[in-house]
């Protein structure tokens, strides 16, 4: 598609014309080394790596694409894909961004946020997100039911609602990347009793690295 040819140029910095040559090329079934060698007329004279670099991506937006048209044919059925969504997913490029926008919709087993959703204690998870009553306690009364018998209980299930919320949201995921590619340190440690099994990589019985 044009728009992925268009992202493919973008991201190796060539010409849109050189991207859409050997996408169509790989199309009828050419290989790298075939058209680094042969259609370098048609390539603008790409090399090798970067016809691999615009095959790679290739198959990349390939997949992505039919990982698309699943994401919207499950949440049409569920009867809830507006103009909007439908926006967000066609114009995403990002596989992980496309799974962040589906996870809300995707079939899950029940959680503690669904079984407090059946008891009825969603209105009350929206109440608190607003953050603008002062006791919430008080806020508790009108949904405390044989099932939900305290404020605690209501209170606990309006919790488990927003946290659900709160990780299904693509904003607040990709925070969290942002501070892991930051912040995170990766460690290696020896396991016991494999010190002469692992000589060769002695350096890393006890190592950490940031992720960055």
């Amino acid at each position: 598609m044009d728009k992925y040819t268009n992202e493919i140029a973008k991201t190796l910095q060539i010409a849109y014309q050189q991207a859409n040559s050997v996408v169509k090329l790989f199309a009828e079934g050419a290989t790298v080394p075939f058209i680094s060698r042969y259609r370098k007329e048609m390539t603008g004279g790409l090399d090798e790596l970067v016809i691999h670099e615009i095959e790679v991506l290739n198959k990349k937006f390939d997949e992505l694409e039919k990982r698309k048209k699943t994401v919207l044919e499950t949440i049409l059925e569920l009867g809830q894909l507006t103009d909007e969504l439908k926006r967000k997913i066609e114009n995403t490029f990002d596989p992980i961004e496309l799974e962040d926008i589906y996870l809300p919709y995707k079939p899950k087993r029940r959680t503690k946020a669904t079984i407090a959703k059946e008891l009825g204690l969603e209105p009350l998870a929206q109440l608190i997100m607003k953050q603008q009553s002062g006791n919430v306690e008080e806020m508790t009364s009108k949904y405390l039911t044989e099932q939900v018998e305290t404020a605690e209980m209501a209170l606990q299930g309006a919790r488990d609602i927003i946290a659900e919320w709160i990780s299904e949201n693509p904003q607040a995921r990709q925070k969290i990347r942002n501070v892991f590619n930051k912040e995170a340190i990766i460690y290696s440690k020896l396991i016991k009793g494999k010190e002469q099994e692992g000589i060769k990589y002695s350096d890393y019985f006890d190592f950490s690295e940031p992720l960055k």
